[in-house]
């Protein structure tokens, strides 16, 4: 399908659906690497708009533009601890990872139905423009940091597969090809 009229303005994809499809392990889009934003207008609100309904709808607490087909640099997330405070991160960049790592179970909206363990680091700090393209900087952590690290990685076309361990890999995998094979019959 031909890319929509959004390309030229440095906004990628489907923003003008009003419930965007979410991507899943499999889709292209979630391998490919985002293009920075370059116009703060308009439809970057509207596609910041339809990722917080598409991650409202599927009870997630981050997602990504390339998780809905749009390859730019937009993430939004909710804080884990008020879900009414809600974050638009555009063209971000972690600056700074703390040594310090847990290993914790991840989920993905992408990835549905499996967990994966995955090492993050505790502490980040991450700079990214607002919707009217104004640059800020955060320090995070724990979930908060996490949840951020989580959708640069999709911003990047890596998923949690990428960062699991090979026998969680293959384990995950496994799930999925036999879950497929029983929608299947």
């Amino acid at each position: 399908m031909a890319r929509k009229s959004t390309e030229k303005l440095g906004v990628r994809g489907a923003a003008d659906a009003p419930l965007a499809a979410l991507r899943v392990f499999g889709d292209p889009a979630l391998k490919q690497p985002s293009r920075p934003v370059t116009e703060f207008d308009g439809r970057l609100e509207k596609l910041a708009a339809t990722m917080m309904e598409v991650m409202e709808r599927e009870d997630g607490i981050g997602l990504a533009a390339p998780q809905i087909g749009v390859l730019s640099r937009v993430m939004v997330w909710s804080d884990p601890e008020d879900r009414e405070e809600r974050h638009v991160f555009v063209n971000p960049k972690i600056v700074a990872l703390s040594e310090t790592c847990s290993t914790e179970p991840e989920g993905c909206l992408s990835v549905p139905g499996v967990t994966v363990e995955v090492t993050r680091s505790d502490e980040i700090t991450v700079i990214a423009q607002d919707l009217s393209g104004v640059e800020r900087s955060w320090t995070l952590q724990g979930l908060r940091a996490r949840i951020v690290q989580h959708e640069v990685d999709h911003l990047e076309g890596r998923l949690i597969l990428d960062r699991a361990t090979p026998e969680e890999r293959r384990r995950v995998l496994r799930e999925l090809r036999e879950r497929a094979l029983a929608e299947g019959s």
